[in-house]
């Protein structure tokens, strides 16, 4: 059955490395030096997410994200 899932990703300031994570569950995250590297992790990990048995359903629906800037 195919799924599809929400990745958010980051760039790490002190390595410059891409770290996603999948939005829908919680704690799967990996990183790469770059974006077709972090593809292939990201499936790896999900895969490995998935067969670990703790998804729990139904999966929460991505809404989306904001940057906001804010004057401390």
């Amino acid at each position: 059955m195919k799924k599809s899932f929400t990745i958010v990703i980051e760039r790490d300031p002190e390595s410059g490395w891409l770290v996603g994570e999948v939005v829908q569950l919680p704690g799967c995250y990996t990183q790469a030096p770059d974006f077709q590297t972090l593809e292939a992790n990201m499936r790896e990990a999900i895969l490995a997410y998935l067969k670990a048995g703790e998804v729990e359903e139904p999966l929460p629906a991505f809404v989306g994200t904001w940057q906001m800037d804010v004057t401390a």
